[in-house]
């Protein structure tokens, strides 16, 4: 067990990890660069306020603190090459080094890799020019009936994606891209059936093991309408993805993209997060993503039956042990996950606002992980666009649901936007008002 951990990010991701490492056994302190002020309360958590960003400051931090493990929490640090610092520094890292991190800051790139590897990804094409990019969306939307995928081949922050359903919104889509400063775009196909989130911890030597498939609800409003944004809540587990279906989708699409990132000189130590979709023919991949995902996050860190600080450090070193086979032992029951945002995101964050009944939300049993909040003198106000994430834990979907929901009624301020349909499909609960199936 590493007794000193330095989580790099500040969202609720990294809440979630700071929450579940700290109070692991073994654990004298957790230090999250730049955390928050909800991160800062936690027991035994210390706030680094450095740019996570910075390799520099952030190889700088490790050492005064001596921590024995970094946890690299977001997506665009691994970009910025802060796992390449720590390492060139003789620094344990868990994240993978900006080449193998391109895995998610490309998409093109992703479907490369998938190709070699001969994982079953949609059709697609990358562009570097709109007329070019048009004339493809067109062709693929007339093949598909109308629908087509258009996606920013860079970070976006889980907003670069637009799910057209005509080949009009296509091309739109295209030139809003290309307009707010994306110089490539990867056209899909669109595939059909529910996604899921599968995401494993990589050693970079072939040692592998899964955490509980997920479910994340990227549209913005109930019944899977409006923008996608970076997630308005999540569940586990998955009732068309049993424990069962874990070990040969590992075997499919994990395995081939680590052995063929291995291949390239390029090994990936991190959370290899697979974005699946459960078509009529088998799972198929969507995407990949270097890190582990944010709601699934805080979903996931509460159902863990085992303490994750001495798998993240074994994997950092090259060795993750084969003790459980492929999948990390869980406590059972469900959790469900609903975040609370502000009003106008994900276009914009809205202005501060102050939050009421955090505290009734805590008294019903929930788990309230902060992702854009300040303390002030009087409680808590919110500061972004996706403000919180409130979290139920129960004998079943049905029963954690009942928690997150009652919670999530709990807190408010003016503006408050959330789902209330967050997995209702798979058990949850009944279908809200207006909530399509």
């Amino acid at each position: 067990m590493p007794t000193r951990i330095l989580i790099v990010g500040g969202g609720g991701r990294e809440h979630a990890l700071a929450w579940k490492l700290a109070a692991e056994p073994g654990v004298n302190e957790v230090v999250v660069a730049p955390g928050s002020d909800a991160i800062g309360r936690e027991p035994r958590v210390r706030l680094a306020i450095v740019d996570p960003l910075d390799p520099r400051a952030i190889v700088e931090v490790a050492r005064q603190r001596a921590v024995e493990l970094v946890v690299i929490g977001p997506e665009a640090p691994l970009a910025a090459g802060v796992a390449d610092a720590l390492t060139n520094a003789g620094i344990l890292v868990f994240g993978p080094s900006a080449a193998a991190a391109r895995i998610e800051t490309s998409k093109a790139f992703c479907h490369e890799v998938a190709e070699a590897a001969g994982v079953a990804m949609a059709r697609a094409a990358t562009f570097d020019d709109p007329a070019a990019a048009a004339a493809y969306a067109r062709d693929e939307a007339a093949r598909s009936g109308g629908s087509v995928v258009i996606k920013a081949d860079g970070l976006a922050a889980g907003k670069g994606v637009v799910v057209a359903s005509s080949a009009d919104e296509a091309v739109a889509a295209i030139d809003r891209l290309f307009a707010a400063g994306s110089t490539r775009i990867v056209v899909e196909e669109r595939l059909q059936g529910p996604e899921a989130s599968l995401i494993a911890l990589s050693d970079g030597n072939g040692g592998l093991v899964a955490l509980p498939p997920a479910r994340d609800h990227k549209r913005l409003s109930d019944g899977d309408r409006g923008p996608n944004t970076g997630g308005m809540g999540a569940y586990t587990p998955l009732p068309d993805l049993s424990e069962y279906a874990v070990e040969p989708i590992l075997d499919r699409v994990h395995r081939p993209i680590l052995a063929e990132l291995r291949r390239r000189g390029t090994p990936f130590v991190g959370f290899l997060y697979a974005g699946l979709i459960l078509t009529a023919d088998g799972p198929r991949l969507l995407e990949c993503n270097a890190r582990l995902g944010d709601p699934e996050a805080q979903v996931l860190m509460p159902q863990l039956a085992t303490a994750l600080g001495p798998l993240l450090l074994a994997a950092a070193r090259g060795s993750l042990p084969n003790v459980w086979g492929s999948r990390v032992p869980t406590l059972g029951g469900a959790s469900v996950g609903i975040v609370l945002a502000s009003a106008g995101y994900p276009d914009a964050p809205g202005n501060p606002e102050r939050i009421e009944g955090l505290d009734r939300a805590a008294d019903g049993g929930a788990i309230v992980f902060h992702a854009a909040t300040k303390a002030t003198p009087g409680g808590w106000q919110t500061a972004g666009g996706r403000v919180l994430t409130v979290v139920g834990q129960g004998e079943d979907l049905a029963a954690a649901s009942a928690i997150a929901e009652l919670a999530a009624d709990a807190i408010h301020w003016p503006g408050v936007h959330r789902r209330h349909d967050i997995g209702w499909a798979a058990g949850a609960g009944a279908a809200p008002a207006g909530a399509a199936s």
